[in-house]
Order: C-alpha cells, then structure tokens, then sequence
C-alpha cells in the first residue's frame, strides 16, 4: 500500500510507483494530509465526491482546503481555500469544472476546478446543510438541512423552492432518483414521499414497514435504475422496497456484530443496465460490508476494527472506492482487486487430462483433450478396442424437451415460420430474437473481471496487422479478441479468429457484452468441432463439406480434384471469415438469421450451397492459380461492391446528416429562443426581484430614517430635559446669587447711605460753620461798618467798596467749595454705577440689579449749590450766577446719569440674548 502526504503542496503526483493494490485490503493509496508548522498536525478529511466520469474526486479538510485528485492522470491539485469546515461536497454538475461545496457558516458556493474562481454563492439555510443532491441532468440541485430542504437553478443559481416542515418532525434525506425527474423525501418519522421536479405534485407515498420489523430510518441508497431503495437505521436490519410496486419486498438481516447502520451505497456495474445487486453497508464498527441483495451473501468487505471508516463514496462506473477513515486519512479502494477473487472467469473450453499417477503408460497410450464438444480419440494400439464417446457442454439446457421455447415468450418455430415466409427478420426486432434464439447468459460479471485484466499481449499490436479507419472499432475489437484469449488461452493463437469476430464486433459495437456472447455462443456451437486439428484447419469440418459436395455435384468436386483443388481452398476461407467477404451487410444478416435459426449443420450446408452457386466460374478455371485469381477476382469485386455500396451508404448518410444538421439547427434555434425567452423572463424575475428589493432597501432605509429620527429626537428630548435641569439649577443658583448679591447691596446701600449721610452731615457742619463764620463777620463788619460810619463819610466809599470785595470774595470762595464738593460727589457717584455696569457685563446671566430705581433721591440727598447759600444773603448778580451753575450742574447730572442708565440697558439686554441663545440653541 502506498501512501502520500499532501503537506504544504499544491499540487504533485498521488503516486510516484504504479499502483498494485492486493487482494486481501485492495487498497491503491492512502492520503494524509499533515502540515509542516513548528507543531505539526494532522487536516482531517470531512467530505469526498467523486466527478460524472467516476476517475476524478474532490476532498476537503476541516480547514477548508478542497483538493482534486485526478486517479486518471494521476495528479492532484489545490483548487480552494475556504478558511472553514465543508459539510457537503457535489462533484457532477452540467459544466465539469465546477463543484458545489457546503461550509460551515450554511451557505453554499460554487467553484471552478479551472481558474479556481467563485462562481456563485448561495444562501438561505439556517443550520447545517448535510446533504447535496444533483440531478441526472445537471440542471437542479437540492440541499438538505435539519430544518428544510431548498431546490436551486444551477443555471441561474437562484432557488426555486424551499420545503418547510414541522419542527417536530425534521429531515433526514431529500435527493433526486437517478435517470428520473422524480424527488425522494424521507423523514425523521419514517415517511417517504415522491415528488415530481417541476411541479413539485405528490406522486405517491410508501407505506409504513410492518411492525415486526419498523425501525427508524436513518440512511438511504437507490439503484441505478431508480427501482429498488435500500434503508437502514439503528438496527442490524436492512428493508428493501420495490418503488414501481411500492411495497417492501425483502428485509435482510445483517450479521450479529453489526447494531447499527451508518451509511448504504449500491455498487455500480456497466454491464447490469443499473439494476445494481451489489450494496454496501457500513455500520458502526468501521466496517463497510458488500452484499447481494438477491443472494443475501457476503461477498468482501473493507475496513477494519483498528482502521474504521468513518464515510465512503462509490465512482459511477464503479472501479473505485473513496473512504475518509476515522484517523482523518483517505483511502482509494479498487473493486477489481477486492472482487478479484469472486469474479473469476469461467472455466477454460480446452483442458488437458493428466495420466493417472498409478498407471505407466506411453505417451501414446490414454492421453487425450477434452473440448466442449467433440473429444479426440486417443492412439490406441493394435488389436485392443477402447471404447470412446462424445462429450458435448450442454448449456442452453435440455434441448429436446424444449426445443421450441424461447426466453421473452418466443417461440422458435413460429420464427422458422416467419423466417421461410420473409427471408429475414425484421431489422427492428433482429437483435432481440438472436439474443433469444442464442440464449444469451449476458453475465456482466464474468465480462468484466475479462475485461479489467486489459489486452491481451497477443493483440497490442493489432493496428498493423488489421488496419481499420475506425479508431472505436478498432478499440472495441481489440477489446473482444483479448476477452475471448483471457477467456480461453487458444483462442490467442488462433490467426483466424480477428476474421470471425470482426463481423460481430461491427455490428454490436455499442453493446460489447452481447458482442462477446454472440462471438462465444457461436465458437461453442457452430465452431466446436474446429479445434480438432489445431492449429491445422479442421480436416475432420472440410471432410464432411467434401461429401455433401460430392452428394450434390459430383462433377464439380471431380474438377476440383482434376486441378488439386482442396476444400481448404473453396470451403476453408468462407468458413474463417463466416462469409463476410463475399456477401454484403444485408446479405450477411439474411444468412446468419437462418444460421442461428437452424441447425449447426446448416452452416456448412451454407459453404456447400456458395460453391454451387458458383460452379460456372469454377468449372472455367483449369489452373490452382486460377481459383486463387478467381477468389481474389471475387474479393476484388465483393470489395468494389462494398465500396459503391460503401459510397452510396455514405452519401445517404451526408444527406441524412445535412437533414439532422438541419434539423438540429433548427432545433438549436428553438432552443436558443426558448432560452432567450427564459432568460427575458429570469430577466423579468430579477427586475422584479430587484425592485423587491430596492423597495425593501428604501423602506428599510425610510426606517432606519425614522429611527434615526426618533433616536435623535429622543436624543434632543435627553439634552433639552439635561438643559432644562442645568437652567433650572442654574437659575437657582442664580437666584441664590441675587439673593446675596440683593443682600450684598442692600448692605452696600445701607453703607452707602450712612458714608452719603456723614459726608452730608459734615458738608453741612462745614457750610454751617462757613455760614456761621460769615454771619460773624458780616456780624463783626456790620458792626465795623457802623463804628466806620460813625467814623466818618469819607470812609463810607471805601469801606463799601472793601465791602463787595471782600463778599465777592467770599462768594468766590465758597462756589468753588461747593463746586468742589458737587464735583467729589458726582465723581464718587459716577465710579460707583461705572464700577457696577462692569460687574453686570462680567456676569450677564444675572438679574439686572434695582440699583437706579431711587436715583433721584439718590440725587436729591446730594448737596445743591443752592443750599450753601441764602439767597437774601448774597448779592444778586452773585445769586444768578451761582443759580445759572446750579442749573448747568443739574442738567449735566441728569445727562450723565441718563448716559449711564442707557448703558446699563444696553448691556443688560446684551446679557440676556447671551443668556437665551443656548437655550434657543438646544430647542
């Protein structure tokens, strides 16, 4: 057993030695897959499917590494990386480069083996797909879940239907029945329905098994032919139903040691015409057994204990076996090798009997060779009698008895019937009464181990000898011929045999089967007597032609004993080719319909009647060379005959082809339409799919819009609710500050008042004592002026000029004081509002503070001009003038404090739209 490991390669050869898988394992590779990190590890294999032509395969590993494996070409390749676990594999679509591969998140892709890129990517399942089913055509696919099971276009890849279920129930197998539009759907309840493909209407259901015997379904297997389902479950019990009858007709008991079953497969056979007989069961030891369903008998089996199989797969034509072992390896198995033993050839027509070990005799003594047929007589000595009797093979049973009855409900003798009134057999029906008339065993099984063991050393070089146009022909014959010398060794030194088979190999090469069981059912009945003599020709055949010829024309035998002229060469040469190179197709159909419709006899009757037919041209020849230039003159003209006939065939055949063209040009055309017209309408079904889903996208989009929106207007409720909170906390500690600031200057005011009142209060103790004063000396000059007046006239000018002086004087002095005390005043009063304007515009968000509401009894607690005066004291001139200021004063007072009462409204309006705009902001 070779085995190879994947490693960090892409792509290599599977085996590097050709392959010879033994008998008792038959296993041709083993394939690991180990990787060559710092800590090596072992990729387990999951899945395995093999291709429609049954030489390729695809695999993949837990990791997602998918690799081809070409046993055929011996070459593998990594075709993909898909980063996650596979759980199904389908390797047979339509376009042969392309696969479908589950994964583990429950999507499905689809690949190219070729470029190795994506082809399409599938979704809508939502558990694990287990189970990929294609059908015969390559059209649809169908993946199984747990929980549904959905149809795809693999044309489209789009999904057509989807089959929903009962959660209860669930799905163990959905798969199409193969070479029909049939479903199979099985499930956890042990229910199985047939649907029909395209219009997915119930066929039928198949009743419940018996309840002696009902077990729980769990795996499934169909013939090729699409009538017998095998299933299986937890149970060493096997139930065969009849899906055209629909009834259980078999339940067959496996051995003990098998409890349950975990996988079935049938064994295919290119010459059982898909009725297969062969299934595998593997159960759970790792075992897969193969049985015959008819025969109930096990035939081999593969896996062991210590190497178990977890899953298998089967190549169509059957030559091979792919098994993904528990230790995460795959194991190629050839059926050949494993059936090698069961498929033994049938035994050899030419046998030699060996002496009896207790009797010495001569070599001439009792040595003979037993044939199917007649048996040569041994050399026997002088003056003893042995007595001696034929030995014939009976195969088609006892003829006697049942001479008349043919299988398929024919009867020979209404065929001789049909034959004597027509001449031949219908061209329609030919096949089938030769198969009949013949008695074909038709055993696929011995064909194929004839088959497997390949050409015969005898005729690998067949081509030089033989040249034939046709490379198929060719192959097909070459195929026959190694058959019948693996079948019996003989038949490889027999120069003849090429000329008698080609004639059966042309006209059954699509059915090579029948080809060799007509070829072998005619050597054992027609030619059983011609191997008496060889590898001589049979003298003992040429004998009796010789005397039916002698019976019927004497004088052409003597003419052709006059010339030398022996039957090897007027009887010989038709009897090895079988007459195919004198006669033409039709006519050798005529003949051999009346050969296999008679006696064996009758060929040679045959041979006799040709030559009588042609004893004109034969009694002219008087040279042996002339016979000779007379066959060949006849070869040449049967050829030329076949030629024409060859021409006008083949011109029938270009006019029938131009019609087929045609016609399938036409046909070509139509399909070309019906395809654009299912494409306008996939077309359609995606236009409208696709504003489906553009309707779907906007509406989601308007929701999410609307979301968006609500979750922002939640979110400005949020901020407005935080804003309103902040502003409410805000302006209770707004309020909290007015409060202290109210407070602050309520006391600043009461301090402001009690300095205002001080200051007044000194002012007027000042103006008092300045009044006073002058009083005094207006008392004391008053008094002066009187002792002056007194003192004389002369005086009187000057002391009321001094007089004025000094009042003017005093009047100067004190305007200015009192401007001076108006000036300090104004001045203190102006620093305080200007000092709390700045206060207001710092911190804006404030309430305006009532600090101008008592202004004019602010203003009128200051000290007027006109209070440090007596107006009856002072002189006129000096009053209007101290007056005039006084107004002045007044009104440059009032114009300042108007000033700064403005202002203070500007800047509180200013504050308040700093103070509103947030809010108005977050509204």
């Amino acid at each position: 057993m070779q085995s190879t490991d994947l490693g960090n390669k892409e792509s290599g050869k599977i085996w590097h030695r050709k392959p010879s898988p033994a008998t008792r394992d038959g296993i041709i590779v083993n394939i690991i897959h180990n990787t060559s990190d710092y800590h090596p590890k072992v990729l387990r294999f999951l899945n395995v499917a093999f291709d429609g032509t049954g030489d390729c395969l695809i695999a993949g590993d837990h990791q997602g590494n998918i690799y081809v494996f070409d046993l055929y070409g011996n070459r593998f390749n990594l075709v993909q990386r898909t980063a996650q676990a596979c759980t199904a594999l389908a390797f047979n679509l339509r376009r042969k480069s392309e696969f479908l591969v589950a994964l583990a998140d429950y999507s499905i892709k689809c690949f190219d083996t070729v470029t190795k890129e994506l082809v399409s990517w599938m979704r809508g399942h939502e558990s694990s797909v287990f189970s990929i089913s294609v059908h015969a055509s390559g059209k649809y696919a169908i993946t199984t879940s747990s929980d549904t099971a959905q149809l795809w276009d693999l044309d489209t890849f789009q999904r057509k239907r989807k089959l929903n279920i009962r959660q209860s129930v669930g799905i163990q197998k959905v798969f199409f029945l193969p070479l029909s539009n049939t479903i199979l759907s099985c499930f956890k309840d042990n229910s199985i329905f047939a649907w029909e493909c395209d219009t997915l209407f119930c066929k039928y259901q198949l009743p419940a098994p018996p309840e002696s015997s009902s077990i729980l379904y769990k795996v499934f297997a169909v013939t090729r032919d699409g009538r017998i389902l095998a299933a299986g479950g937890k149970s060493n019990h096997l139930h065969l139903w009849c899906l055209e009858a629909r009834q259980l007709f078999r339940i067959i008991q496996m051995p003990t040691k098998v409890r349950a079953i975990r996988h079935l497969e049938f064994l295919p056979d290119s010459f059982d015409a898909g009725s297969n007989q062969v299934l595998g069961v593997l159960s759970q030891d790792g075992i897969m057994r193969f049985i015959n369903i008819q025969t109930c008998k096990l035939l081999f089996e593969i896996g062991s204990l210590d190497e178990g199989i977890s899953s298998s797969v089967i190549s169509p034509h059957g030559r091979y076996i792919a098994c993904i072992m528990e230790n995460g390896s795959l194991n190629i198995y050839s059926v050949q090798a494993l059936t090698q033993e069961i498929n033994k050839p049938p035994l050899p027509l030419v046998k030699v009997i060996e002496d009896l070990p207790k009797k010495k005799l001569s070599s001439s003594d009792l040595k003979m060779k037993v044939t199917s047929g007649r048996v040569q007589q041994p050399a026997k000595p002088r003056g003893s009698k042995i007595q001696t009797r034929i030995l014939k093979q009976d195969l088609t049973g006892d003829f006697e008895s049942k001479k008349n009855e043919l299988p398929d409900g024919l009867n020979k003798k209404r065929l001789q019937i049909l034959l004597k009134g027509y001449g031949e057999y219908p061209t329609k029906y030919r096949m089938f009464i030769w198969r009949s008339l013949l008695q074909l065993p038709e055993n696929h099984t011995a064909f194929s181990s004839l088959i497997d063991k390949g050409t015969h050393v005898t005729f690998l070089n067949l081509q030089k000898k033989y040249p034939i146009k046709s490379r198929k022909l060719l192959r097909v014959l070459q195929r026959t011929l190694s058959a019948l010398a693996h079948w019996s060794v003989i038949f490889s030194d027999t120069p003849y045999l090429p000329l008698l088979a080609f004639p059966f190999v042309k006209l059954f090469q699509n059915n090579q089967l029948i080809c060799f069981e007509v070829i072998a059912t005619l050597i054992i009945n027609w030619c059983q007597h011609w191997f008496e003599y060889f590898p001589n020709p049979p003298i003992n055949i040429l004998s009796m032609i010789e005397n039916v010829l002698a019976f019927h024309d004497k004088g052409l035998l003597q003419h052709f004993i006059d010339h030398d002229i022996t039957s090897q060469l007027y009887a010989w040469p038709l009897l090895e080719t079988v007459f195919s190179e004198v006669l033409t197709r039709e006519e050798w159909l005529k003949l051999f319909d009346n050969i296999f419709s008679n006696h064996p006899s009758f060929l040679l009757m045959t041979v006799v009647a040709y030559n009588i037919c042609s004893r004109v041209p034969l009694l002219n020849c008087n040279l042996k060379d002339d016979f000779e230039t007379v066959e060949d003159m006849q070869a040449e003209v049967d050829q030329q005959r076949v030629e024409d006939e060859a021409w006008y065939q083949k011109q029938e055949l270009l006019r029938k082809a131009e019609e087929t063209r045609r016609e399938m040009l036409l046909q070509e055309e139509e399909k070309i339409i019906q395809q654009r017209q299912r494409l306008a309408a996939v077309k359609r079904e995606l236009q409208v799919k696709e504003m489906h889903l553009q309707d779907a996208a906007r509406r989601r989009f308007l929701k999410l819009q609307q979301d968006q929106q609500e979750m922002e207007l939640r979110r400005l409720d949020d901020e407005i609710g935080r804003k309103v909170y902040m502003r409410d906390r805000e302006i209770a500690a707004t309020a909290r500050d007015l409060e202290m600031r109210q407070l602050e200057l309520e006391s600043q005011k009461r301090l402001y008042e009690k300095n205002l009142t001080e200051n007044q209060a000194a002012v007027a103790k000042e103006m008092r004592a300045d009044a006073d004063a002058y009083r005094r000396k207006v008392d004391l000059e008053e008094h002066m002026f009187h002792k002056l007046i007194e003192a004389g006239e002369t005086q009187s000018q000057k002391t009321q000029k001094w007089k004025e002086a000094e009042g003017k004087e005093f009047c100067l002095r004190s305007a200015k004081k009192a401007s001076a005390l108006s000036d300090a005043s104004r001045k203190w009063f102006l620093k305080q509002e200007i000092n709390a304007a700045v206060e207001h515009a710092e911190n804006p968000c404030h309430k305006e503070e009532p600090r101008f509401q008592n202004e004019q009894e602010d203003a009128s607690c200051l000290p007027r001009t006109s209070h440090l005066n007596d107006s009856s004291e002072m002189h006129p001139s000096t009053q209007i003038s101290l007056n005039r200021r006084a107004v002045e004063w007044d009104t440059t007072e009032q114009n300042l404090i108007q000033k700064v009462r403005n202002l203070r409204q500007r800047l509180t309006a200013q504050a308040r739209h700093r103070c509103q705009t947030p809010h108005l902001l977050a509204a």
